[in-house]
């Protein structure tokens, strides 16, 4: 007989939107049971693979094209990945204790599928099953589409440092933002940037699962009113506007740990979508219109800010991610029945850079106006929960907000934000009476050139530490960037180097060197990268430069392959690799290595000196400049219009080449950065923060040249100083000149070599006889120069040259290589994740 009970009416309680449905008691052993994993074999992959075609994409083996396979095939590993992931949750729901909580704008994660395979150490399995089947694991490893949720270090490092806390097992949730189309995609036309939209989620996103039933709404505009409770004065936000963030959960596995952690990632939808009523009167536009306006905050990364509404949709971006994440953890992440008076005892948030500062007053309108929170109380919960990671040396680069734009869109958070600095502007005469200048300059609201938030200001105030991220952009984070708080609170200032994970960067990055390091020091260097010091003795070691030497070559030739295909770039094939690849900025000075490229092929076509007396190389330049940013877009034309008229001037074939392949990602550094011989880390001292790219090409064995700044210090002081290319003025002396009064037209005029230089740029030599389309740069760097590149000319060239007469010897630029590889396991992810459990997360750890 068959039962038809489940047909019965039913509960009408599950139509109230409260209703969370009965509590569950797992009566039945099913219900105990640890989640089912799939089988771990060649057999048991191959079939999981094919019920995941089938069923989750709908056809048959024979009928599936590429992506098909690929969206199958990510399925099935996520299939792996999600057993560990649930036990993981479960385990902590368990056992809850202290967790990170990473805001952070971007996170720029590169592709997913070989990193999940390494980590789930599924590769060889998931190769074996895929050719059983008659495919290929690497065909569909190409059918990937970055995700486009980064632009460069600040989301890489965010990538890395979750890879790392898995990696750890530290609880942590990375929250941010899902963005539809991420920056752009790159493209040139003419030689200049071209910014299209990154569809990266056109052919499907299989690592990213929605959780619409999580959604959190988020609110804008209005007004506040006040209002009195139970005899109590409190203040109450009543928002214009409202949007929904939908949760997108991605999965950060550990490496090879069975931990997995969660990325949640947040996507904006209108609370009402559709407007049924207008669309039937025949307005179809206004009909979606309120969907249009709400899923524009998560439609594109760092908006162009040049004009007031790309500036506003900045803040709804910043303010749309940090109060879904917040409300998200207090709400549905901490165990009910919570005393949010130890909040703190459950969580750090983490702000990477000023984009998440806004969570600060948030958190304050959360505790207060719906918990119910005197000030007081607020904040004693507040100032525990926040510690603030800034990444820039550059004032400009210190977001400020007009108190126009912040009062408009957010209130409640500007009558808060007001009275934070009231108090804690009374702290400062205290501590400070009659300084009224030094109130002024840590005033949370400045006054010019507009009333405005200083928001590095407000997240120093709040947070429990300040960290900088190279040991010298420490120090003048103290000294320079905020040296009133440092002298009100030394303590709160503290140093955490960057790091990044050996996991991508190394061991799937450069599969023929990690494999040398494994059969050379043996396993598990992977998560211990100190371990790579034993690698040092073999720096003497003949046999094992050459096994070096051939892992870098065969690096050389995958890059070449890679590029002609992705770009249709030749490049010779012996040359040395000269790489700089880094956002495209002034301080970063591309322009210093265009005159160095400039510089040795005007004394080439001069007869100055001898083309067989230069050394081959390939330079190669990867960049993005923001699209608002118009300088940079100038200097990138004018990289490429050199590019294109020395690749074609047979008077250098074989010895000059550049190569500036478009749109630089994730991907294509996993095949540069280890194919590289020289790593170009040349912004002027006092500028860079950090760098991150200047640890990867260490360990992957390119030796650097550099100025001494941001963590090339760090660098130089443990490969040693014959094992690194050191030029350039020190900080101290940058500083000393520009006290002095810097004049680059009057170093320009006393330098013959670079006024040669200059003047064939100048001419129009390498933009078709046009002068003036050299002229933007050209007459920044004769008449402003604020970053002295022409300043560090002479010893960059000087210096390049010693670059030249080390290559060639083979045998002592391996040996420096090697050494580079064997004395940074210091920059390692894991161990800044160390330092931040040490230092500021939980300092007891």
């Amino acid at each position: 007989m068959h039962d038809s009970s489940w047909l019965a009416d039913e509960d009408p309680q599950a139509y109230s939107p409260d209703y969370e449905g009965p509590r569950i008691t797992p009566t039945s052993p099913l219900a105990a049971a640890p989640v089912g994993r799939p089988p771990r074999t060649v057999e048991g992959f191959a079939r999981e693979f094919l019920r995941e075609l089938s069923f989750g994409e709908g056809v048959a083996l024979s009928r599936s094209s590429r992506n098909d396979q690929y969206l199958a095939l990510s399925r099935t590993i996520r299939h792996y990945l999600m057993a560990d992931w649930l036990e993981t949750a479960r385990r902590r729901r368990e056992q809850p204790t202290k967790m990170v909580g990473y805001l952070s704008a971007e996170y720029l994660l590169g592709r997913q599928m070989g990193n999940a395979l390494l980590a789930t150490d599924l590769g060889e399995i998931a190769k074996e099953a895929l050719q059983s089947l008659g495919l290929d694991l690497k065909t569909m490893r190409a059918q990937e589409v970055e995700p486009g949720l980064g632009n460069g270090g600040l989301g890489r490092l965010a990538a890395c440092f979750v890879d790392s806390l898995a990696t750890m097992d530290v609880p942590c949730i990375g929250y941010g933002i899902r963005y539809e189309y991420g920056i752009f995609r790159q493209t040139f036309e003419g030689g200049r940037q071209v910014e299209v939209p990154d569809s990266w989620l056109h052919l499907g996103d299989p690592w990213g699962f929605p959780h619409p039933d999580r959604a959190v709404q988020v609110g804008f505009g209005g007004r506040t009113e006040t209002v009195t409770e139970d005899g109590v004065e409190r203040s109450r936000w009543i928002p214009e506007w409202n949007v929904l963030g939908v949760p997108y959960h991605y999965m950060v596995p550990g490496y090879q740990n069975g931990v997995v952690n969660t990325l949640r990632l947040w996507s904006a939808k209108a609370t009402q979508e559709f407007d049924l009523q207008v669309f039937n009167s025949g307005d179809y536009a206004q009909a979606v219109r309120a969907q249009t306006t709400a899923e524009n905050i998560s439609k594109v990364l760092y908006p162009e800010d040049s004009t007031p509404q790309g500036r506003e949709l900045r803040l709804q971006q910043q303010y749309f991610f940090v109060a879904c994440s917040l409300k998200d953890f207090i709400d549905r992440t901490l165990e009910k029945g919570f005393d949010l008076h130890r909040l703190d005892e459950r969580i750090i948030f983490q702000l990477n850079d000023t984009h998440p500062v806004i969570a600060i007053p948030e958190l304050m309108r959360l505790l207060m106006d719906e918990h119910g929170f005197a000030w007081d109380e607020a904040w004693a919960v507040t100032s525990r929960c926040f510690a603030y990671t800034c990444h820039t040396l550059l004032p400009e680069a210190l977001e400020v907000w007009p108190v126009e734009l912040v009062g408009r869109l957010l209130p409640r958070h500007l009558e808060i934000i007001y009275r934070i600095n009231e108090e804690f502007l009374a702290d400062v005469r205290s501590q400070f009476p009659g300084d009224e200048l030094r109130v002024r300059r840590m005033s949370i609201i400045q006054d010019h050139p507009e009333r405005a938030v200083r928001m590095a200001n407000l997240a120093t105030v709040a947070g429990v530490k300040v960290n900088g991220v190279a040991e010298l952009h420490s120090q003048l984070l103290r000294d320079k960037v905020l040296p009133d708080f440092s002298a009100m609170w030394p303590d709160k200032f503290t140093n955490v180097t960057n790091g990044i994970t050996p996991r991508r960067f190394v061991r799937l990055a450069n599969p023929g060197l990690s494999q040398l390091i494994t059969d050379t020091i043996g396993v598990g260097w992977e998560t211990r990268l100190e371990r790579l010091e034993a690698l040092e003795p073999f720096a003497e070691d003949e046999e094992f430069r050459e096994r070096f030497r051939a892992a870098k070559q065969a690096n050389k030739d995958r890059l070449r392959k890679l590029l002609v295909v992705r770009d249709g770039i030749e490049i010779p094939e012996h040359a040395m690799i000269d790489a700089m690849v880094k956002r495209l900025h002034e301080y970063k000075r591309q322009t210093l290595k265009l005159l160095h490229i400039v510089s040795t092929y005007q004394q080439i076509i001069d007869g100055e000196v001898a083309k067989d007396d230069v050394v081959a190389r390939t330079f190669v330049f990867g960049a993005k400049a923001a699209p608002g940013y118009q300088m940079a877009k100038e200097i990138i034309f004018l990289i490429n219009s050199v590019a294109e008229t020395i690749n074609a001037d047979e008077r250098v074939q074989g010895t000059l080449s550049v190569a500036f392949p478009a749109n630089y990602n994730v991907t294509l550094a996993n095949r540069l950065i280890p194919a590289a011989d020289l790593s170009e880390q040349i912004s002027l001292a006092g500028k860079e923060a950090s760098g991150t790219g200047n640890m990867k090409f260490a360990l992957n064995g390119a030796l650097t040249i550099g100025t001494d700044d941001g963590a090339n210090v760090e660098i130089r002081e443990r490969v040693g100083d014959e094992n690194f290319f050191l030029f350039g003025m020190l900080e101290p002396q940058v500083a000393e000149l520009q006290a002095k009064g810097y004049v680059p037209s009057a170093v320009y005029e006393a330098n013959p070599s670079l006024k040669k230089a200059m003047d064939l740029l100048a001419s129009g030599h390498f933009t078709g006889g046009d002068r003036g389309l050299a002229a933007p740069v050209v007459d920044d760097l004769l008449y402003n120069d604020r970053f002295m590149t022409l300043g560090d000319f002479q010893s960059y060239v000087e210096t390049q040259a010693r670059v030249d007469a080390y290559y060639q010897d083979q045998e002592a630029w391996t040996r420096s290589a090697i050494l580079n590889v064997a004395r940074c396991g210091f920059f390692s992810s894991d161990r800044s994740m160390r330092d931040y459990l040490r230092r500021i997360w939980m300092p007891t750890h």
